[in-house]
């Protein structure tokens, strides 16, 4: 092929790429991977709860109370791909730990109406929480947030713009500070795409812009040393943009969203959610541990 082919084919693509995000604003599907399958049955004791969106979208959940004397309660912000009932592994052992989880999806995935896109999933995190801070059987003074991957950017977003309303404590997990970032990632993560990925992708509710205004509210980040969906830099980065009280907390398990695969990451994460709800005063300022 010839140098000026080379160049013709490669301003062919540039074209097609400006297409797609013109046709397609936020590129929702680098972002956004539903589905409708059940994974799992309702758990005993669960309750299943449908509640309605800012803009009325009608959405669905699970609540799942504690066992024994509840400590308090964890609002899951579930990650990407699939809904609700393939994620619920990441915190269905909290119960047995004093904690009652809702977890809900967002729109267009599992059994809620609608479609995803940026500005909804934002709304639907905000109203998931208003949901939980209404009901009878939670304590509002003892609600933390638990957001995983794409779910702790929708979360940290959410807190940030809307106010944290009482919340104790917010934990998130693999979590990266920008969509375009990320996006770039993904084109290669180069200087020379950093441009294509500008043009494709907005920062429209980006967590790394909206993360600070959560402060006083306590902050753990846990992230995989080798993340190979988010980078390790990625979750420094949220940290970074973050105000005290916050704590970093790397974990050598190979893979992403594993924190609460390991024990060290589940008692990190308990241990962090009681003492939020215990005294508010969350984790050590500005603390990193390895």
């Amino acid at each position: 092929m010839t140098r000026r082919r080379r160049w013709g084919a490669r301003l062919g693509v540039l074209a097609l790429l400006l297409g797609v995000a013109a046709l397609s604003p936020g590129c929702n599907g680098l972002f956004y991977h539903p589905d409708a399958r059940r994974y799992r049955p309702l758990p005993p004791g669960a309750e299943e709860v449908w509640f309605a969106s800012g803009d009325g979208t009608r959405l669905h959940g699970w609540f799942l109370p504690a066992q024994g004397e509840p400590k308090g309660t964890v609002l899951h912000v579930h990650g990407n791909a699939q809904n609700l009932t393939s994620h619920l592994g990441f915190v269905d052992w909290l119960p047995a730990r004093g904690f009652a989880v809702f977890a809900f999806d967002y729109r267009g995935y599992g059994a809620s109406a609608g479609s995803p896109s940026r500005q909804g999933v934002f709304e639907d995190a905000c109203a998931a929480l208003d949901h939980v801070l209404a009901r009878p059987d939670v304590d509002p003074k003892r609600v933390v947030v638990f957001g995983q991957s794409l779910g702790g950017a929708i979360a940290t977003a959410a807190l940030g713009e809307r106010g944290t309303h009482g919340v104790r404590g917010v934990a998130v997990d693999s979590t990266f500070g920008s969509y375009v970032a990320m996006g770039n990632a993904a084109l290669g993560g180069g200087a020379l795409t950093w441009p294509l990925a500008w043009l494709l992708l907005s920062d429209a509710h980006a967590p790394e812009d909206s993360v600070a205004a959560i402060a006083p509210v306590p902050m753990l980040f846990l992230h995989s040393t080798h993340d190979p969906v988010v980078p390790l830099a990625e979750g420094r980065r949220l940290f970074e943009a973050a105000r005290e009280p916050k704590e970093f907390v790397e974990l050598p398990a190979p893979g992403h969203t594993v924190a609460v695969d390991t024990q060290q990451g589940r008692e990190r994460l308990v241990g962090f959610f009681e003492r939020c709800v215990a005294d508010g005063s969350g984790s050590a300022a500005g603390r990193e541990v390895r």
